[in-house]
């Protein structure tokens, strides 16, 4: 079975792409609307460094736009980043080359979720599996196997350059509202990816 899995190069969606390897033809596929041609380019060098394909995805640019506005509206950035994470799940199970959709969403993650009525209603409207090889796993268990499969580099968002959504909606962001826009409505984290195998 063919299964494309949305792909940030993070450590999570890398670990959810080896714990399925073994059961479906894994093929990365990370999404971008265009704002940010490095985006891509991220994810493109990570699948490399973990020797599995990949694939681009093209997102909707009004999905990034609605997402500014509901981060800028709430004052922080899970409502936006989930509507762009649901955007994305339904864009590779419409592109009709996968039997199979999954992601690196963990048990504990507050944004972005995929609860069971959206998976359900994934798989019916689109004819697909969603698959979510994280969702029994807390922090700690993916920071072990994690620790023993991956290379990673971690840092502050804005240092180390990823594949995820967030890229590109803070470049949105603060062209729309000023970079003291983006300040107050993204918290400070940490951002991991990943480079190699262990």
């Amino acid at each position: 079975m063919d299964c494309g899995l949305l792909y940030s190069a993070g450590k999570d969606s890398t670990l959810a792409a080896l714990l399925l390897d073994d059961f479906f033809d894994v093929t990365l596929v990370s999404g971008g609307f265009g704002i940010d041609d490095g985006v891509v380019e991220n994810g493109r060098d990570a699948a490399e460094a973990v020797g599995l394909p990949f694939e681009a995805l093209t997102l909707d640019a009004d999905v990034a736009e609605a997402a500014v506005e509901r981060m800028v509206a709430d004052g922080y950035p899970s409502g936006g980043i989930q509507l762009v994470h649901e955007h994305a799940l339904e864009r590779i199970a419409d592109v009709g080359a996968f039997d199979a959709v999954a992601d690196g969403t963990r048990r504990d993650d507050r944004a972005p979720t995929v609860d069971r009525p959206l998976a359900q209603s994934v798989e019916d409207r689109f004819g697909v599996e969603y698959v979510a090889p994280l969702a029994g796993f807390g922090r700690g268990a993916i920071d072990r196997l994690v620790e023993e499969r991956l290379v990673v580099e971690s840092g502050p968002s804005e240092t180390v350059p990823k594949a995820d959504y967030e890229t590109e909606l803070r470049a949105l962001l603060a062209d729309e509202y000023g970079t003291a826009t983006v300040d107050d409505v993204f918290p400070e984290h940490t951002q991991s990816r990943v480079v190699g195998l262990r």
